[in-house]
């Protein structure tokens, strides 16, 4: 009569212990030959008898190296750097010397090494040059460890990891099988048919462990950060606005110029904002633009003075925010009514630390209509928080270059208290009028990034941007479970 132990027992789990008897211990290759089956599905059989106590499973990891393709070309015919120092005698132009096919490799690994030196555009070499420890390294691996890893980081050679198992029988294992193993054929799933007609009573049922859990199963899952900007993306169109799009390249006309920002402003500078080398020309009517930042053109503002250069709009950079994408749409559909929103990503240089990266994602919206009013721009705000999931809004008073009156929405985080979550304004008339605008503009942005560490409860921003595999299996999928509830 079988045991417990053996009742819970697969047929394949019992057939492998049968074969391990005799062997003691064995890799999962021979047993998968006498079980018919794959070396993985041997390793699963056993991993389960292991776990009851039958089995033993010992993995072990081999390293080893070989050289790339690229390796085994520079072993057969010498680095780039060796190659490009023979190539010549004792000095030699750098120009002459770039035509060198392996010039660009060559000459920085020859500095690096100190066998040459450059002085007013004549490489020279500085002596002898004996072979290193990655030369020696790319003839035999084994001959020098610092020169391997020299090699490991210039790619010329490949780490490969193999894996080796090793099964044993148990005690408990070897008496289990002594006492007898019953193989005949288990059922493991029953038929409508059997059991309607009752013939499930004479079948041999395979026993389940209800203690035992599951294989946990990783299904496809988008991104928690993509989650969030798909919520914030089906609010604004559940609000009725439609979502806009552009360019990541802008000109600084309209990134800077067409939002009443001055040409000498500091965020205007090299160490705030990535430039292009490409130029775009200013569109039809820009003349307006300039008016207004020479002379105030035809409102009561007198603008900010001095001479607005065309060439310094037409220049390009990464765009700072996504307003300029706004104030452009604005430009092209200047006819009311208009409820508009983009989510994009911004550049600035920004020094990387857990709450700052040059690139980050924004989300802009604009309302333009007859009669809207600042109240009707505190009220889109206090609904989208509120969709957002924060009850407690509230409105302090700002400043943003291009708009006025403007504030500072914050919400009430619990263990942070108010925290402000972007700004918001109306448009200047400034910005309205030399766009052709005749109506009021409500428009507010928002940094989502600050946002997301927030809803997803993160110390560090880097963290949206990786690819933690293991992150996005476990971060829940509701909002309900992001914020612990069941």
């Amino acid at each position: 009569m079988e045991t417990d132990t053996t009742q819970t027992l697969t047929l394949n789990e019992k057939r492998l212990l049968i074969a391990l008897n005799t062997k003691k211990e064995a890799g999962p290759e021979l047993l998968a030959g006498e079980l018919a089956t794959t070396g993985e599905a041997v390793i699963q059989y056993a991993l389960s008898c292991a776990g009851k106590g039958l089995a033993t499973v010992d993995r072990a990891v081999a390293v080893a190296f070989r050289l790339t393709p690229e390796g085994e070309t520079y072993a057969r015919e010498g680095l780039p750097e060796r190659q490009v120092l023979e190539s010549f005698d004792e000095r030699i132009a750098m120009k002459e010397l770039q035509q060198h096919p392996l010039a660009r490799i060559g000459i920085g690994w020859m500095r690096k090494k100190g066998w040459v030196a450059i002085r007013e555009g004549i490489v020279e070499k500085t002596g002898d040059a004996p072979q290193g420890e990655d030369e020696a390294a790319l003839q035999d691996l084994a001959a020098s460890d610092a020169g391997l890893k020299m090699l490991l980081k210039r790619g010329l050679v490949a780490e490969e990891e193999s894996v080796a198992h090793t099964i044993r029988i148990t005690p408990e294992g070897e008496a289990l099988v002594a006492a007898g193993i019953d193989l005949a054929e288990e059922v493991g799933t029953l038929t409508r048919e059997q059991i309607v007609s009752g013939e499930w009573k004479n079948l041999k049922l395979r026993r389940y462990s209800v203690t035992t859990l599951p294989r946990r199963v990783f299904p496809g899952k988008i991104h928690p950060y993509q989650q969030l900007l798909g919520e914030m993306r089906r609010i604004l169109l559940n609000m009725g606005f439609a979502e806009i799009y552009g360019d990541v390249v802008q000109s600084s006309f309209w990134n800077f110029d067409a939002l009443f920002q001055p040409q000498d402003h500091p965020a205007r500078e090299m160490q705030d904002t990535f430039f292009i080398d490409v130029r775009r020309e200013c569109p039809e009517g820009w003349e307006t633009v300039r008016d207004m930042h020479e002379a105030g053109g035809e409102t009561s503002s007198t603008g900010w003075g001095g001479a607005w250069s065309r060439d310094t709009a037409e220049g390009c950079v990464l765009r700072t925010h996504t307003t300029g994408l706004t104030i452009r749409y604005l430009h092209d559909n200047p006819e009311p009514p208009v409820k508009a929103f983009s989510i994009g990503r911004a550049y600035r240089r920004e020094a990387i630390d857990p709450t700052h990266t040059p690139e980050f994602e924004q989300l802009e919206g604009v309302v333009m209509d007859d009669g809207v009013t600042f109240r009707h721009l505190l009220g889109f705000l206090r609904e989208f928080y509120r969709q957002m999931g924060f009850e407690d809004v509230r409105f302090r008073p700002g400043y943003f270059p291009y708009t006025e009156p403007s504030v500072e929405p914050e919400v009430w985080v619990d263990g942070l208290g108010w925290v402000e979550l972007g700004g918001a304004g109306v448009f200047r008339e400034e910005v309205t009028a030399a766009n052709g605008l005749a109506c009021p503009v409500l428009a507010w942005g928002l940094g989502i990034s600050r946002l997301a560490m927030l809803r997803m409860n993160l110390k560090d921003l880097r963290l949206l941007y990786r690819s933690d595999v293991d992150w996005v299996r476990e971060y829940p999928l509701s909002r309900a479970q992001a914020r612990g509830g069941r």
